[in-house]
């Protein structure tokens, strides 16, 4: 099939959008080229460029189009409808046997034709997050100045122009150049072909594959780290970002005065990072190393020498910047930040940074002994969690909140759990981030996303869809893993009423929609004679705690469920568990849930859920004519040998099942439960439940609820898929 090019050159594209804009390319051509079968699309983008290059068919071939449309007699709303829905009009409908019909033949339409009529309004409605105009008068947007448009199909140029009526769309006209590199090879050159057009600019300087150029650089950085004795400190995002800046990729390294080698090495890194995306480099032994990697856009005659000494020289003014921050922030005690929170608004109903260090500190003690924890350095760590963010430095850098209040922590002598856990309590933070390691660094983590949880929870302001403007699935994740991968018992319910607790008496509201303490208005209500109805101040309406309660609880579960269906899990195991009754122990429903998944990895377990289904289905089906069919079994009326194995087994099993789950031994409980199977298939082999006899088919529906009763004790498993 002959191959479509397209390229759209332009001033430099943000590293964020590019990618984004090389799929929406690729997608909108296969719309609106749809009728040419397109496959083997392949995309490219960098700085200043976006490209797509896919095989098509030469032409649409011809066709005629009969449909039978409305009845001759019909409303005239309805014709206007058949219509307009095949694009038709009533030159293109007969009539035939009472029935308008359409009968319309299409021409052939060639590959160039329909290429040139859908790219102009392709072009005018490609979706950028952001787009600008320059120059001149015309409405024609692009996300930054759009040079040259290159058009090819089979090698020829396919002409078409921006020009829409009196808008001139910057006099763009589709062509067969393009531009090499901006420095080392800018003339405009001709190409034939997709890979013409690669070997053309990799010629030219440019490396037109995202995906190589990352790897170039990558491997490039490496190699340069590794001639100084250093290696790369992993940063996925920064490669993906400097990969979309430069087209012809150099790797240099540059030098860190020993000045600046005494900050902590998470400012050094997040300084290069943020400022200069330079890559920060650690030694053998771990330490940050007195040097740094980064990645030029042109291969410099003198070696890259004055590249270096430029960015050294940058680089040496933001440390010099963060010394200043970390020697003046260093010269305030961490605990009397405290009192600064108050100041610092964290919710307008949820109240201050400094009610929110109260509620985590209390939080945190009571969650401590859960963990085998000192619940007073939980506590004093709780309180001092958020200090930090007063800090110059954290003000300087977001993202170091944690990290600094760690390293003040142990500046002023707290206890080294204490600074740990002020470090760690943001941990996780996302997937690929580890969990805080030690108890008292996880029972501040968790309190403080219990905190939050509850907080949002209890005013109503839950993620909807796709929106969560609090972060609160991730804060509910970040439950789940530390809980999960540190093995850590606790009862939800119980947990989420301490972090309640302390919302109830919080928030009140005046008619005016004000917010005020609630301190303050029994103040103001014992200052006047007439009842507090007359003050115009009202309570405000929250929803009850036990709802709260009951919500949040349901989301960490749901969470949960996201997580197993992302490891590739199954889910629909842990539904099972969750519908046999209240849980809210997560290892302990995960343990569980891990049985019973290996229970029904087994011949005999995939055969028992078999036989449950078919008991099921029955009891289902029978208890709407004369159930539900509970109660004991008769053991007189237990007449066949089959019923009788069926009755022993249940006997047998049961007990022991309920005595396994109540040590928690779900492997046990899934055993005793795999006993069953021989007596249950011969059971359906040979009974027929209803019998003619009316206390038979009583009594073997009694026995086949008495079955489902004991799978249930460990699962519903009818929420088993399949």
């Amino acid at each position: 099939m002959p191959e479509f090019f397209l390229e759209l050159f332009s001033e430099e594209i943000p590293a964020r959008m590019q990618g984004k804009a090389a799929d929406d390319l690729a997608r909108l051509l296969a719309e609106v080229l749809a009728g040419l079968q397109p496959r083997h699309s392949k995309t490219f983008y960098g700085p200043r460029r976006i490209a797509c290059a896919v095989e098509i068919h030469g032409e649409i071939p011809a066709s005629r189009t009969i449909e039978r449309g409305p009845r001759n007699n019909a409303p005239a709303q309805a014709m206007a409808g058949f219509l307009r829905k095949h694009g038709a009009d009533l030159s293109d409908v007969r009539e035939e046997a009472g029935f308008f019909v359409l009968d319309r033949a299409s021409p052939a339409v060639a590959a160039q034709t329909l290429i040139a009529d859908v790219l102009p309004g392709l072009l005018r409605r490609f979706p950028w997050p952001k787009s600008m105009r320059w120059g001149g008068t015309s409405a024609f947007t692009w996300v930054r100045p759009l040079r040259r448009i290159t058009c090819l199909f089979d090698g020829a140029i396919v002409p078409f122009s921006l020009r829409d009526g009196d808008d001139d769309g910057h006099g763009l006209v589709a062509s067969n150049l393009t531009e090499g590199h901006r420095f080392q090879a800018p003339e405009v050159f001709a190409v034939a072909s997709c890979a013409d057009w690669q070997t053309g600019l990799l010629a030219r300087k440019v490396v037109v594959d995202a995906a190589e150029r990352r790897a170039a650089i990558a491997t490039g950085i490496a190699q340069v780290a590794a001639e100084a004795g250093c290696s790369v400190v992993d940063d996925a995002g920064l490669l993906d970002e400097v990969a979309g800046l430069v087209e012809w990729p150099v790797p240099l390294l540059g030098r860190i005065g020993a000045a600046y080698m005494d900050l902590p090495a998470e400012v050094m890194q997040v300084s290069m990072r943020v400022n200069q995306r330079y890559f920060a480099l650690r030694t053998a032994d771990g330490k940050a190393a007195p040097a740094f990697a980064f990645v030029a856009n042109i291969a410099a005659t003198d070696g890259g020498a004055a590249i270096i000494a430029g960015n050294e020289r940058v680089l040496s003014a933001r440390f010099s910047d963060a010394r200043h921050f970390w020697d003046l922030d260093r010269s305030i005690r961490l605990d009397t930040r405290v009192a600064a929170l108050d100041a610092i608004t964290f919710h307008a109903k949820l109240g201050s940074q400094g009610a929110r260090s109260r509620r985590i500190s209390t939080l945190a003690a009571v969650i401590a002994p859960l963990l085998s924890a000192d619940p007073i350095h939980a506590a004093r760590a709780g309180l001092l969690a958020k200090a930090g963010l007063t800090a110059g430095m954290v003000g300087e850098f977001p993202e170091l909140q944690g990290v600094m209040g760690g390293y003040y922590a142990r500046q002023d002598g707290e206890v080294a759990e204490v600074a740990d856990a002020i470090r760690d309590h943001y941990l996780p933070k996302g997937p690929t981030d580890s969990v805080p390691q030690g108890a008292v660094s996880s029972a501040v983590a968790l309190a403080d996303k219990f905190d939050t949880l509850a907080g949002f929870f209890y005013i109503d302001e839950r993620p909807t869809g796709s929106s969560d403007p609090y972060a609160l699935r991730r804060a509910g994740l970040g439950v789940i893993r530390i809980l999960r991968e540190r093995g850590i018992r606790l009862g939800l319910f119980d947990l989420i009423a301490s972090a309640l607790n302390p919302y109830e008496d919080l928030i009140i509201r005046q008619q005016t929609d004000a917010y005020v303490d609630a301190q303050a208005v029994a103040d103001i209500a014992r200052g006047y004679e007439t009842p507090i109805e007359q003050t115009a101040i009202v309570a405000i309406d929250l929803p009850d705690h036990s709802i709260a309660q009951l919500n949040l609880v349901s989301f960490l579960l749901e969470r949960l469920r996201v997580q197993l269906r992302t490891e590739g899990a199954r889910h629909d195991v842990l539904n099972a568990v969750l519908g046999a009754g209240t849980d809210d122990d997560l290892v302990r429903i995960l343990a569980r849930t891990d049985a019973v998944a290996g229970l029904l990895g087994t011949e005999d377990g995939a055969n028992l859920l078999a036989a449950y289904r078919r008991a099921v289905n029955i009891l289902r089906i029978e208890e709407k004519k004369d159930g539900p069919h509970g109660g004991a079994v008769d053991a007189s009326l237990l007449r066949a040998p089959e019923e009788q194995a069926l009755a022993a087994a249940l006997d047998n099993v049961a007990p022991a099942v309920t005595t396994a789950l109540g040590n928690e031994d779900f492997t046990g409980a899934m055993a005793e439960m795999a006993r069953l199977r021989p007596s249950v298939y011969a059971f359906f082999d040979a009974i027929q439940v209803n019998a003619d006899d009316a206390a038979l088919r009583k009594n073997r529906l009694r026995l086949l609820a008495r079955l489902r009763g004991v799978m249930n004790q460990v699962a519903d498993f009818s929420r088993i898929d399949g």
